[in-house]
């Protein structure tokens, strides 16, 4: 039951970027007592799903987490693990959020190794890159999410499609940060 409630919850927030009222979650959970949601609502806040900010209900971190059930073989089937654990997708791709953004990928140049037109790429604020890191760039005024290289001392951006050359700075190169990770929604 509690499990269904949060779902409801989950699902309000997702069609109207909020958490309901107190009222809302009475029609939501078919309860006649604010009582009663206000007991559930306590629940959330010792479990830290949801946290009190300026008055008003606001999801935490964990409010978006997901049940992980372990492994499952892409190859032969085997039997199903049931290791119910939660996970946040925050915390799994992110390791500095205060210092993270996402990106939608534009173009097939990084197709090569699996980023894709349409992606979220996860970008990590840096101004310094290893080489073989995937970066976001600013080579003489144009953005470009390429591979950083060094060759012969020279800084280069490549990417991952024979289609497209590798980029050399004219004048300059920048790095703003490092791919961390990529969502990809399958339709």
């Amino acid at each position: 039951m509690e499990d269904s409630r949060l779902n409801k919850v989950r699902d309000f927030y997702k069609n109207h970027h909020r958490l309901p009222s107190y009222s809302e979650m009475l029609r939501l959970f078919k309860l006649a007592s604010k009582n009663a949601i206000y007991k559930i609502v306590k629940k959330w806040q010792e479990t830290g799903l949801v946290e009190k900010i300026n008055h008003k209900l606001a999801p935490t971190k964990d409010f978006f987490r997901l049940p992980f059930f372990g492994l499952v073989k892409a190859g032969f089937p085997t039997g199903a693990d049931e290791d119910h654990r939660f996970l946040s997708l925050e915390d799994y791709l992110i390791d500095k959020p205060q210092a993270s953004f996402l990106l939608t990928v534009d173009g097939d140049s990084l197709s090569g190794i699996g980023i894709l037109p349409g992606d979220l790429a996860i970008i990590e604020k840096r101004t310094e890159a290893r080489t073989e890191e995937i970066v976001l760039a600013l080579i003489d005024n144009h953005w470009s999410l390429k591979i950083l290289r060094r060759q012969n001392g020279r800084l280069r951006l490549e990417s991952a499609n024979e289609k497209y050359p590798p980029l050399y700075p004219k004048e300059d190169l920048q790095i703003f940060g490092v791919l961390k990770g990529v969502i990809r929604k399958i339709k």
